[in-house]
Formats: structure tokens, C-alpha cells, sequence
């Protein structure tokens, strides 16, 4: 994987963050469309039988997590996997930074990845947390959060590497929101490349006086009715 040449710089400097900060902000997520080609999603969805790359292998069914299975990358990460964490943190945190001032939190998050991680590694999150999922026909992602530990990144990325329709048929991304007593459910349909930003517990939402309110997401992924289904799941804080 490490041949693979994603580019990230210029994949991103093409995205309009001004409307992925405004979707995230009315329902939670925002699609990033075709952010990888068909080329490098084969390749790196290739990779999940090469256990070099692996620090761990879950199966969803023994801790109740679902169906299916994933596996945590280890250190050092593949390099393509590394330059796209980095770049994707470099354009997610000022909008992390202003759901901070929204919400009153206190904790503003540093510029770059590598202080960020450093501040999870600080208090013990030493491992690493991208992951590569695989789903076959029957399984399903339960509604859950990605938190791992006291530092949390507020927003993390999911890439769908395999095309619907041809490889599987299912499998949609889901998320579940609450605010109050207000809560509702939105299915992000995505294709081959794409990739949703979305919130990873807490995110601002406008109550009815008018100030910021923490609305809690939930994310999951329906159940694969036929083929097999690979993502690409990138978590900007480390875990314990």
C-alpha cells in the first residue's frame, strides 16, 4: 500500500469547506464526493488480507458490535493512510475548533495531527485507531461512537472503497442524532471513492432560545444483503 500516491493536498484544496462546515452543522455529516479513484480503493481495500498492516483484528459478533469484522492499522501506518489522516485533520480542525466555542468546552485542538496525537499519547492513547472494515452478505454495523479515551477528536471520515450496486447491495452509512427531546435518523448514500465527515458524539445545535445545545450522533451501517463491502475508517485520536 505504501506505492499507492493519494495526493491528498490537491484531493482536498478542491472541496468546498464551507459546505461541508454548514452540513455538518444542520444534520451531522457531509460527503466529500469521489475523494479516492476506483484504482486506489481496490488497492487499499486489497490490503486487508496483508496482517503486516494490522495491529488487531475485531470480530463484530463476539463483543456485540454487529456483524462483519475490521482491523486496526498499526504503527507506522501505511504512508498514503498517514498523509490523509494528516490532511484531512488539517481541514476538519478549525471547524472542531469552533463547535469548541460553541459549546463552551474550553479544549481548543492544535493546528496539526502530530500535536494532536501527542496530547493522546500524553495520557496513554498510544495505539492506533484508522481501521479497514469488511462486510459480507448478513452483516450490519451497530448504531455506536468511536471514543477510545479523555482526548476525542470531534469529527472522523469513513471511505466507501467499493462500489454499490457491483461489488454489494445494502450496506448504507447511517446516523442517528438527538437534541432534547428531538431526535432523528439520516442515511448518507454513498459511491465508490466517496467520503462522509461526521460527528463523533457531540456536535452544536441550535436550541430554542437560540444558543448552542449539544445534539449526540450515533453512526452505523444497515445490513449488506448481498457481495462484500470494504471501508476505509480514519479516527483522528488514538486509543488506549
Amino acid at each position: 500500500m505504501n506505492a499507492i500516491n493519494l495526493e491528498p493536498s490537491s484531493i482536498l484544496n478542491g472541496v468546498d469547506w464551507g459546505r461541508v462546515a454548514d452540513e455538518l452543522r444542520e444534520r451531522g455529516n457531509s460527503c466529500l464526493p469521489r475523494l479516492l479513484s476506483p484504482e486506489q480503493c481496490q488497492a487499499i481495500a486489497g490490503s486487508y488480507n496483508n496482517d503486516l498492516l494490522y495491529r488487531t483484528r475485531i470480530v463484530m459478533a463476539k463483543h456485540g458490535f454487529g456483524k462483519g469484522e475490521y482491523k486496526y492499522f498499526a504503527y507506522p501506518l501505511p504512508t498514503a493512510i498517514e498523509d490523509l489522516r494528516h490532511a484531512l485533520y488539517s481541514k476538519l480542525v478549525p471547524i472542531a475548533n469552533q463547535w469548541v466555542e460553541q459549546l463552551k468546552i474550553g479544549t481548543r485542538y492544535p493546528d496539526d495531527l502530530g500535536s494532536f496525537l501527542a496530547r493522546c499519547h500524553d495520557v496513554g492513547q498510544l495505539r492506533p485507531t484508522p481501521l479497514l472494515l469488511e462486510y459480507s452478505s448478513g452483516d450490519y454495523n451497530c448504531l455506536h461512537q468511536d471514543l477510545y479515551g479523555e482526548h476525542v477528536f470531534p469529527l472522523q471520515v469513513a471511505i466507501l472503497l467499493s462500489a454499490p450496486e457491483q461489488d454489494f447491495h445494502g450496506g448504507q452509512f447511517v446516523m442517528a442524532m438527538k437534541s432534547g427531546s428531538s431526535s432523528f435518523a439520516d442515511v448518507v448514500d454513498l459511491q465508490q471513492g466517496d467520503a462522509v465527515v461526521f460527528a463523533v458524539n457531540y456536535r452544536p445545535v441550535v436550541g430554542k432560545r437560540g444558543t448552542s445545545i449539544k445534539g449526540q450522533a450515533r453512526h452505523g451501517v444497515s445490513r449488506i444483503r448481498a457481495g462484500k463491502r470494504h471501508t476505509l475508517g480514519l479516527i483522528f485520536h488514538d486509543s488506549k
